[in-house]
């Protein structure tokens, strides 16, 4: 499947996004914009995003990381650390509704980015500055990542005490991926507030922060009150046998939750008496309070039946059962089959790839994939063009190398 460069969809159609960011956090945000008919344009150095040059490649600068990253979008490639580059960014963000930055303060003065000198351009403009930290406390200037952020909201720490193992990172970019989630909402509602007042505004999005709230909205727990009425941690979240169930021939994950679950999986499998004389599950407060007791009763019944006996004996019961899959059969899931999630389209450069569709349906604006993610420069003179720059202009731009045009 090729998609339609030309076709504008999407709730965000007519939006347009000057992006400067990089890595995962910012360009996971903008991604959604873009699929939700956003024009993003993504403003890159001559060396091009890091994640250009991250994993597996057929061309030069084309990862795996930035294709799932970067489509629906168009890049430009400008030096800005050059004058000349900076004058054309204001070009751009004069006509622009969003300019999304994921750089430090510093830095953004450094390149005449800031959001003064932005604002002075275009008062209009949303500009979205997700950052590591807040800038009213300590830690402002300093540079954070994925790993860094999860360090410091503890989640290593989370998983080391609920699985009594050395402490470890979420294997994926979650603080990434979850703050740029929140940056997209805030950014919406920020053109929402624009639209209804016509006033833009600078807003922070700081990782620190953002993920703090995720994780101590679950584990602040007794230290909600003042003073405290029970410990920190979520006891279900936080208990070492919360985790998928190993059979005979696999691993299942089944989530027991209400009064009436309790009851049908021990009728279920002959222990039908146990839910109402054991008072561990007389409530599910106490169930909370005896959460791994109960979860290893769950794996010692279990672990005698096959994953296909298990879903036979549950059949007739409202219980929440699930494979644990692998990447490989995650791949090949009937449900996600069945939605077409998974799909092949036809890259320029890059010939056949696996792309994701988005994950929302919409029964009038429906997102859409018109464009896969570009090379370095791809799109720099028609960009440039729009912004009403000269034919010769921008000849003298490219041949100075304040900006770059992808060849071809």
């Amino acid at each position: 499947m090729t998609p339609a460069a030309s076709a504008a969809a999407g709730p965000l159609a007519g939006v347009r996004i000057v992006d400067l960011t990089h890595v995962i956090l910012g360009p996971y945000c903008t991604q959604q914009l873009a699929d939700l008919g956003a024009d993003v344009i993504k403003v890159e150095a001559p060396e091009g995003d890091v994640m250009r040059r991250v994993g597996p490649m057929r061309t030069p600068g084309m990862g795996p990381v930035h294709l799932h990253l970067n489509r629906n979008k168009r890049s430009v490639c400008l030096d800005l650390k050059q004058p000349a580059a900076q004058a054309v960014l204001h070009r751009l963000c004069a006509n622009a509704d969003v300019f999304a930055v994921n750089m430090r303060t510093d830095a953004l003065e450094r390149m005449g980015v800031d959001y003064p000198a932005i604002a002075r351009v275009n008062p209009r403009l949303v500009y979205a500055s997700m950052i590591g930290f807040g800038q009213d406390g300590p830690n402002a200037g300093e540079a954070a990542f994925d790993d860094l952020i999860q360090a410091a909201v503890a989640l290593p720490h989370i998983i080391a005490e609920s699985t009594s193992d050395i402490p470890r990172y979420v294997p994926f970019a979650v603080a990434d991926r979850a703050v740029g989630l929140f940056a997209m909402g805030t950014i919406l509602a920020a053109l929402f507030h624009r639209e209804r007042t016509g006033q833009g505004q600078k807003v922070e999005i700081p990782m620190f922060e953002t993920m703090v709230q995720h994780v101590m909205g679950d584990h602040l727990w007794g230290h909600t009150h003042t003073p405290p009425t029970g410990p920190f941690g979520y006891q279900r979240l936080m208990g070492a046998e919360r985790r998928p169930y190993a059979t005979r021939d696999g691993h299942v994950c089944i989530l027991l939750y209400t009064d009436r679950n309790w009851r049908d999986f021990f009728a279920a499998f002959g222990r039908a008496e146990l839910p109402r004389t054991d008072p561990r599950f007389a409530s599910i407060g106490a169930r909370t309070e005896y959460i791994n007791e109960i979860y290893a009763l769950v794996a010692e019944t279990l672990r005698g039946y096959t994953t296909a006996e298990v879903r036979e004996r549950l059949a007739g019961a409202d219980i929440t059962l699930f494979p644990v899959h692998t990447f490989d059969t995650l791949m090949d899931d009937p449900h996600l089959r069945a939605v077409g999630f998974f799909r092949e389209d036809e890259h320029p450069t890059e010939g056949t790839i696996t792309t994701m569709r988005t994950p929302s349906t919409w029964s009038s604006t429906p997102p859409s994939i018109r464009r896969l993610a570009p090379r370095l420069g791809e799109h720099t003179r028609e960009v440039l063009a729009e912004a009403g720059l000269a034919a010769g202009e921008i000849d003298e731009l490219v041949a100075a190398r304040v900006a770059m045009q992808a060849a071809g």
